[in-house]
Formats: C-alpha cells, structure tokens, sequence
C-alpha cells in the first residue's frame, strides 16, 4: 500500500476545514468564560465523534471541562499522544469574531490553537475513512484538550500526566511558525515572590527606631536580577515592587515578584535556591527585618534531548510529503503543554497547527492553506507509526 491511495482523502476539503474552525473561534473561550469552554469542548467532542474514538469529560469546578480521547489502535505499538488546548486569551467583547481576510484568517484562538484542534480532528476523520483497517491499525492514540494552558495547566498538567502514561511519543499543536518550524526546546517557567517584614516608625523623630522594608527587598532586587546569565539561558525578572506607606514613615512590609526562565530542571532549581540564598543575606544586611520567599518553578523546560529531535525528523519526513516545510524552530522562551509531556520522559515536538502569527494580539492569524497540509502531515506520520506508507 502507497500513501498515494489514502492521502488524497484531505484535497478539495478546504471548506469542512473552514467551517469547523469558524464553529470554534466565533465562541469565546476565554479561560475564565467557563461556558464558553464548555460550548468549544461540546463542538470539538462532536468533531472526534468517529468509530473506534472514545471520548470523556474530566469535569472542573473553575474552569471549563478537560477533555480525554482514545483509541484502542494496535495495542502492538506504543501509544501517541497528541495534546492541545481549548481556551484563549481575551475575554468577552475585547476581540471577538472570524474574519476572512484574503488567504488569512484572523480570530481569536485561530492560531492559538482552535487552528490546531481542527487540525488534529481531520488528521482522524480522514484516517477513520480511507487509512485501510481505520484508526485500529494505527497507533493507540491519547487525545489530550485542557480548558486551562492559558494560565498555566494548573489542572491540565495532572490531567495530561494522568492520561497519557507510557506512550512513545507526544505532539503539540500550539501555534505553527514560519517555514513551519519545529518547536524541540522551550524554557521553563516560574514565578517567585519576596515579602519583606520590618519596623514602622517616623521618619524624623524615630528613624533610628525603623527596620525598612523596602530597603532589604531592593537589596534582594539587586541580588536577584544578577542571577541572570544569557549564556545559560537563565533569566530573572522583577517585574514589580511595591511597599511603606509614605515617605515619612521607615516602610514595615515590601514585596516584589518576578518571573524566572531556564533552559534545564537542574537549573530552574539552582535557580529558586539562589533566589531563597539572597533573600537570606538580603535580610541579615538589614537588621531586624525579615524576606519570606515563596513560589518557584511553574512549567518545566521541554529540554532538546537527542529523542526530541529524532521525533522531529520523523515528523519532518511526512511534513515534507504533504508540501510544508520542516526546520527546526529556534528557542522558544515561553512554555507549553509540551514541558508537561517532556519532564514525563516522554520524546515531544511542539508547534504544530496552522501556520501564523500575532498569538496573544488582535492581530491573530493563520495562513489558511496551511490547514489541509498539517493534518496530511499528522495523517502521514501517523501511518508511518504503523510501518504503513507513512512517508
């Protein structure tokens, strides 16, 4: 069997494509809009309905409901995960709408990454309708769509974790790049905060009496922000302080906050225990004052490991077969869900919806060809798995 014989399923399509994504940006899913989260994952649900798909809800009390698909596949192969997320940025009434816009698309969410989700449903449908032996001779497959990445995974993470356990690889489909390259490394994340407890007095009749505040969480500031090293890609950023209560009073309590990005989980760690080693000495330079640290690593790095890009490169094969390019995207500083499914041991590449840009603005868009090509690419890498005219 050739891919010849199954792939052309995805040509003329374009309009199935089209419209299943308008379904999906024109409800705002913003990730506190619990309802219309609620609504996107009923829509997707209706999208993976397909023989031999199993679908269930993993209910949230905040957030909209986390969604889990699977396939029974060839239990002979190891099972793929393919991950993805339902909500968007923007809440209701600031940027709402599908708009065509010649060979663009522009919404929120069209890119990042409801582009991505449709990419993902195609990739099946047609898999379920001209692959020969269906989705039961391909791969097991573990479906994965949170309602909460924009803000983290707070709930997601667990659920991905939970879901996904010993599968051979994991594909993301966050935002497609430029020359559609592969994400293989993005940064860790954290946030860390630093409270600052001292002595309040006047300033002219009892300076000698105050312990400032603010005094030793600058001098925690300082500290903090040399722990920066671009070489190592570790960075630190205090991005607020805040504390006293006017200038004539020596300040009892200050604090400050600030993000932290690394490439490695041993240097995300290093890092929070430089943090907290500041804040000490930080302290004991201003007598009678006290720095309570808090917080630390959020997402770990998806780390470039030689099983990330073998992983790429066989992507890459079946990317190239369906018409789209296939580099190697350069560092990502920000996180995904793909730091969750990489610090499982589990080989990922990330960025694989659409191709676009401007995610997390008004100006949002995705190429609207490129739509058809990525579930190919997915389609053909998939059958690849099954040792089946993949490439």
């Amino acid at each position: 069997m050739t891919a010849d014989s199954w792939t052309g399923w995805w040509r003329g399509r374009q309009d199935a494509f089209e419209e299943a994504l308008r379904g999906l940006v024109e409800v705002n899913s913003f990730t506190e809009n619990r309802e219309g989260g609620l609504e996107v994952g009923r829509r997707l649900r209706d999208l993976l309905a397909l023989p031999g798909v199993e679908a269930s809800a993993v209910p949230s009390t905040r957030y909209a409901d986390h969604w889990v698909f699977r396939t029974a596949g060839d239990t002979r192969l190891p099972p793929v995960a393919l991950i993805g997320h339902l909500d968007t940025v923007f809440p209701p009434g600031k940027f709402e709408g599908y708009r065509v816009d010649g060979g663009l698309r522009r919404g929120p969410g069209v890119l990042d990454m409801k582009g991505g989700l449709v990419v993902v449903a195609f990739a099946l449908r047609g898999l379920a309708e001209a692959y020969p032996g269906g989705l039961g001779a391909l791969p097991p497959l573990r479906i994965v769509v949170v309602s909460d990445e924009e803000v983290g995974s707070p709930e997601g993470a667990g659920v991905i974790r939970r879901s996904i356990g010993g599968s051979g690889a994991a594909l993301v489909f966050e935002s497609g790049r430029a020359q559609d390259a592969i994400i293989t490394c993005r940064k860790g994340t954290g946030n860390v905060s630093v409270v600052g407890q001292g002595r309040a007095a006047h300033a002219g009749n009892a300076h000698a009496e105050g312990k400032n505040a603010v005094w030793a969480v600058a001098r925690w500031v300082d500290a903090a922000q040399q722990l920066t090293d671009y070489e190592r890609g570790v960075t630190v950023n205090v991005g607020t302080i805040s504390g006293g209560i006017g200038k004539n009073t020596v300040p009892e309590h200050a604090e400050a906050h600030a993000d932290i990005r690394y490439l490695t989980c041993a240097d995300g760690e290093a890092l929070v225990q430089r943090l907290r080693d500041a804040a000490e000495r930080a302290a004991a330079s201003v007598p009678g004052t006290r720095l309570e640290l808090s917080g630390g690593v959020n997402r770990d790095p998806l780390e470039r490991t030689p099983a990330n890009l073998a992983l790429m490169d066989e992507y890459a094969r079946a990317a190239r077969a369906a018409g789209l390019g296939a580099v190697e995207a350069a560092l990502i500083g920000g996180a995904s869900d793909a730091s969750t499914t990489s610090s499982m041991g589990i080989a990922s590449i990330d960025g694989l919806g659409p191709r676009g840009k401007g995610f997390h603005t008004v100006d949002e868009q995705i190429e609207v060809d490129t739509l058809v090509p990525k579930a190919e690419a997915l389609a053909r890498f998939l059958a690849g798995r099954a040792g089946a005219g993949g490439g």
